[in-house]
């Protein structure tokens, strides 16, 4: 970890911004800026004064600056770039795996890329539109070969669930296609929501197969469901994997479902049980209880919870949450409280005992989707919305509440990420073996 790191990873502990931090250093937000954009270093007075005002040891301060954290490239392990990175969701399987090295990611909006930054410190992020990213800045970052770049662009105009738009973000596929005729990646993996297949009665679809094929890879594409693999919420997305010379990917085999040899679905109460019960716009950061299945010990990973902060509402539509019934909705509901407009799936419970729905970057917003808490008949908390989607409970996001759950709304469920990356492992390991 280099300054600019640390100073971050202090400034998301203490819940302090820019200005918050100068003014406890006695220093500008400008500095504070240029600090963390590595534009500048603190003088050694400032490094004295953050070590004393944020108990950390001065010396260790100066050894972090003298001894910069330069990447080295493990020439045994696959390395990766993650491209539309978002929060790290997709990045968090290979990254957790011995087997890989991601050198690089990324994310065209700052808060996000930060929140990036916080949990993988050491893969070099580059914060800016990916139609920037050139072939010189691409090699001066990259010394060294890649061999699989993941990621997909953002998927709001793909959505089956707003409007569908073919605007420039339907596009964006075709940069990311640019970057993988620079990098060659033997492989790219490529994500995206269920709507691209339909989207403009599936030309779009082609368009963006023809993309890839006119470039040399051959492909494979499979919806996939995050419930299959151990993440309690209902969430399909497409994964189209492009490889140079036989496509041999074999893509993961469901784990949880109906049927022989496989693990029940992961429930909302396996989510979310050891978690501790709350009333609209309470905030709790201590466990109920110790982790009480697989799920839980994965994500039960700290002390002190963060981020759990039920959304404040008003008295009405905390009523119209406790009148409702496990998993019920708005027809459900007394004529006084029955909303007069919405959607079948808004003011809406979920259920204990399944999966969660997909949830949005509205999921703590009753009147827009179906995210009301089945137990405790309140909005979800932000870090009850990263539990959904299999984010550890250190996981850290970054920026206001609405920001944070954006973060996580459009993430790639970590849980899922593992069964992928655990798949490409497989498909290099055959390609040595054949060697």
């Amino acid at each position: 970890m280099i300054i600019s790191e640390l100073i971050k990873d202090i400034m998301y502990n203490q819940n302090l911004n820019q200005i918050d931090f100068a003014e406890k250093i006695e220093c500008t937000q400008t500095q504070v800026s240029e600090w963390i954009n590595n534009n500048s270093k603190p003088s050694y007075e400032k490094l004295q004064k953050i070590g004393k005002v944020f108990n950390i040891d001065g010396n260790v301060l100066l050894d972090l600056e003298e001894k910069p954290n330069h990447r080295r490239i493990d020439n045994n392990r696959i390395t990766v770039v993650d491209l539309f990175a978002g929060v790290g969701g997709l990045s968090y399987g290979f990254a957790h795996n011995k087997n890989f090295q991601v050198l690089l990611a990324n994310e065209y909006d700052k808060d996000i890329a930060k929140a990036y930054s916080l949990n993988h410190p050491n893969v070099k992020m580059l914060d800016c539109d990916i139609k920037d990213l050139t072939e010189e800045i691409l090699s001066k970052e990259i010394p060294s070969k890649v061999d699989i770049v993941v990621g997909g662009p953002p998927c709001q105009s793909y959505s089956t669930l707003g409007k569908r738009q073919n605007d420039d973000r339907a596009h964006l596929f075709e940069e990311y296609c640019r970057v993988l005729t620079i990098l060659k990646p033997k492989m790219f993996l490529f994500e995206n929501v269920t709507g691209i297949l339909s989207m403009n009665s599936g030309k779009l679809f082609r368009d963006v197969q023809k993309c890839f094929e006119d470039i040399g890879y051959e492909l494979k594409y499979k919806v996939l469901n995050a419930a299959d693999y151990g993440v309690p919420e209902i969430r399909e997305r497409v994964i189209l994997v492009g490889t140079r010379g036989k496509n041999s990917f074999q893509y993961p085999k469901p784990t949880h479902g109906v049927g022989n040899g496989l693990k029940p679905y992961v429930t909302l109460e396996d989510a979310l049980s050891d978690l501790p019960q709350m009333e609209s716009g309470e905030e709790k950061t201590y466990y109920a209880s110790e982790p009480q299945n697989d799920f839980q010990l994965f994500v039960h990973d700290c002390e002190k919870l963060r981020d759990n902060l039920s959304p404040k509402n008003g008295e009405h539509l905390i009523k119209l949450m406790k009148a409702l019934p496990d998993g019920g909705s708005k027809d459900d509901l007394p004529e006084e409280l029955r909303p007069k407009s919405g959607f079948g799936n808004t003011y809406a419970k979920m259920w204990w005992k399944k999966p969660a729905p997909t949830i949005t970057r509205n999921f703590a917003c009753p009147s827009s989707s179906r995210c009301i808490h089945p137990r405790d008949s309140r909005a979800l908390s932000t870090r009850e919305g990263a539990r959904l989607q299999s984010f550890p409970d250190s996981y850290k996001f970054y920026g206001s509440t609405s920001m944070k759950n954006l973060q996580i709304g459009n993430a790639v469920p970590p849980l899922l990420s593992i069964e992928l990356a655990n798949q490409v492992n497989k498909f290099f390991k055959g390609i040595k073996d054949e060697i």
